[in-house]
């Protein structure tokens, strides 16, 4: 029962990365479109491709964070209670992004949509990057399960960086492959053409990243370097590296539609090889047995789990469906258009 519950949070991590990364990656596209008129029509693009999907990808979080804390408690305590700042920030940062992006599309002035967007895709750069620094603090075993305590040196060591600025360029990456293809439905062929181009940048960048980070768990998260080179773990580092490289010869001949799912096999390839090398302990020196709750908390855990995801997956599947389809999109515009009548009018 404890592997299933373990099984089960690497499931909820590899769908918060794909779905709940590219929803993060919007908001670092967003960061960089430019000035208010002149980054007016990528933004437009991604409040049109994030306002169907963008609470129902976080739902993940929660997935994972509610399993996590039944099944393996004392893990659970000792993680935020060694990462309670970067925990703490990337809690108020899905807090003040999340109100930023719904506020956003009903200000009232571009100066009201300036200062929202601001918090919004500045918040879409820290949240990746924090929440990296806590997983490569983990990998480079900081966490003290049995004596916990709240270090800056348990998040800003070689590892959690390397983690963190990998975690924002993946964030980027895959979703500049998913807003290639809205571009593509939403008929405007000049950002398709953009994001096709930033797509392959970034990917290559991210590829390159990826390589740094090997080397730098190399000398500072060695086991976790051994798991990933051999094995299990070593076999889910070349499906990623092969998908990443199937995604960039679809993107280079114009197919969005199959390079979204190879880029989301290869950021999920990452987070089940992290899994697959880190076996059998949760923590280092901290066995799953160890960790794990009563068998009776187990059981119930995972029925309860079941049940629930007999809803939630038909249920989210379903609105993926109507989203690649286009049945929930709505008319395409530029995000500081809406606002230029009522400027001028004041003017």
């Amino acid at each position: 029962m404890a592997e299933i519950c373990l099984g089960l949070i690497f499931v909820g991590l590899t769908m918060y990365a794909v779905l709940g990364g590219a929803d993060f990656g919007a908001g670092l596209w967003d960061l960089t479109a430019g000035g208010a008129h002149g980054g007016g029509r990528i933004r437009g693009l991604v409040q049109r491709s994030m306002s169907p999907v963008w609470e129902a990808n976080h739902v993940w979080l929660i997935f994972v964070l509610v399993i996590a804390w039944t099944a393996f408690p004392v893990v659970f305590g000792a993680i935020f209670t060694t990462f309670l700042v970067p925990l703490f920030l990337v809690a108020l940062g899905i807090i003040f992004r999340g109100t930023a992006f719904a506020l956003r599309g009903q200000a009232g002035t571009i100066a009201e949509a300036r200062v929202l967007g601001a918090v919004f895709a500045s918040s879409s750069l820290f949240l990746p990057f924090f929440l990296g620094t806590v997983l490569g603090g983990i990998a480079a075993g900081e966490v003290d399960a049995a004596h916990p305590e709240t270090t800056l040196a348990a998040w800003t060591g070689p590892t959690s960086i390397a983690a963190g600025i990998l975690g924002v360029l993946t964030c980027a990456y895959i979703a500049a492959v998913f807003l290639a293809g809205d571009a593509r439905r939403a008929e405007q062929p000049d950002l398709e053409a953009a994001f096709r181009t930033r797509s392959v940048a970034i990917g290559v960048l991210t590829g390159a990243a990826s390589i740094a980070a090997l080397l730098v768990l190399r000398s500072d998260a060695r086991d976790l370097f051994d798991g990933l080179t051999s094995g299990a773990g070593l076999a889910a580092v070349v499906v990623s590296v092969l998908a990443g490289a199937l995604t960039l010869f679809l993107l280079w001949t114009w197919r969005f539609t199959p390079a979204r799912w190879t880029a989301a096999v290869a950021v999920a390839a990452v987070v089940v090889g992290w899994w697959l090398a880190s076996r059998p302990d949760v923590l280092p020196g901290y066995t799953l047995d160890e960790a794990a709750a009563p068998d009776a908390t187990l059981t119930a855990l995972v029925v309860s789990v079941g049940l629930g995801l007999l809803i939630l997956v038909p249920s989210l599947w379903y609105l993926y469906r109507l989203v690649l389809r286009g049945t929930l999109d709505q008319s395409y515009e530029p995000l500081d258009q809406r606002f230029r009548p009522i400027d001028e009018d004041r003017a």
